[in-house]
């Protein structure tokens, strides 16, 4: 760091010298080339000294406290929830089933996503630095990134599973056997992690000449955003990701657009979509509703007026889904809900 810092002293010294005893006519031009070796010097040593300036909480120094109560209530309910929903799965065998094992893959990813977000948030309600360091930017990045990506994989992968359960229920067993599950849930894994290595990678070579973000924490575009070069290649590929999502979308609207067909024909199916299908439906849907607020918020002009609403925007899909998946599941799976009704009456009246 003293080394890094000597050396861009020593720049600036020179060519300040430099300027010295030479005509009006060449100082200008050589002032130019003194600026950009000292910007270039700037961009080598960035990612190893820089420290990232949240101002997301300017707006909220009044109310920290507050904030805290119902950030840290928020956390432990989303991890209560979602644990509760992965031990019950797990613990019994009725539910070993294509359907709760992705939905269990849901609840890990919605902790995966939560443990991401609240704690740098819980730290930050408490001080009065919003600082984070350029390595625990890039975690957290890879953890939201993570969450993200995992989140509309599976919930494509759970609108496959729906499909064939009322479009083919003869073959389900057949098409949705152990083997092929496991390969599912390893493919969203695999295909989660190959497309967030790609975006962590190609933002962490890019020099950065500034340290201010806009936002209670750190993603990936408001990163490329502090680069002092050309970022084609992550727009490049943020573009692809953006396709291959939307891709991702079409299959699930076409699931249910031939669930729809058969559903209206038997009223057999009807019940079993309200049941099954209509969970996964709201869980989409809260899904997409909250991380476009964020897309809106990314659109919103600077003002520091607009902070609070920005604030809001920007972390409803990183708390709404989390939180309200697991209990969108386990009100409306009769299956689920029976056994977790037994299950607590169980504890209670052990505890009598």
């Amino acid at each position: 760091m003293i080394r890094q810092k000597a050396a861009f002293i020593l720049t600036v010294q020179r060519c300040g010298s430099s300027q010295q005893h030479r005509p009006r006519h060449s100082v200008r031009k050589k002032l130019s080339t003194c600026e950009c070796h000292i910007k270039t010097t700037q961009m080598e040593n960035s990612s190893s000294e820089l420290v990232f300036v949240l101002h997301g909480l300017n707006e909220t120094k009044t109310n920290r406290q507050i904030f805290f109560g119902f950030s840290i209530l928020a956390y432990v309910c989303t991890i209560f929830v979602n644990l509760t929903l992965i031990l019950t799965i797990m613990l019994e065998k009725n539910l070993h089933e294509p359907m709760f094992i992705f939905l269990c893959n849901l609840c890990v990813n919605s902790i995966c996503g939560s443990t991401s977000f609240y704690p740098k948030l819980l730290i930050d309600l408490l001080s009065d630095s919003h600082v984070i360091s350029y390595t625990a930017c890039i975690i957290q990045i890879f953890g939201i990134s993570i969450y993200l990506a995992c989140e509309i994989t599976n919930l494509t992968v759970m609108a496959y599973d729906r499909y064939v359960a009322i479009c083919k229920p003869l073959e389900y067993h057949s098409i949705m056997t152990p083997w092929r599950v496991g390969m599912l849930v390893q493919i969203t894994w695999f295909l989660t992690f190959f497309e967030t290595i790609v975006h962590l990678v190609l933002a962490v070579r890019l020099p950065l000449c500034g340290s201010r973000i806009e936002k209670l924490y750190c993603f990936t575009w408001d990163v490329v955003k502090l680069s002092c070069v050309d970022t084609t290649v992550n727009n490049l590929y943020g573009y692809c990701s953006f396709f291959f999502h939307t891709f991702q979308f079409l299959l699930l609207i076409t699931s249910y657009v031939q669930i729809t067909r058969i559903c209206i024909k038997s009223q057999t199916e009807r019940s079993k979509f309200m049941e099954t299908c209509l969970p996964h439906l709201l869980t989409y849907g809260t899904f997409a509703i909250s991380l476009s607020f964020d897309f809106v918020a990314a659109r919103l002009t600077s003002d520091t007026s607009l902070q609070a609403l920005r604030n809001s925007l920007s972390i409803m899909y990183l708390i709404v889904p989390p939180i309200l998946n697991p209990l969108i599941y386990g009100l409306k799976l009769k299956q689920l809900r029976k056994i977790m009704w037994r299950r607590f009456n169980s504890k209670i009246t052990a505890l009598k």
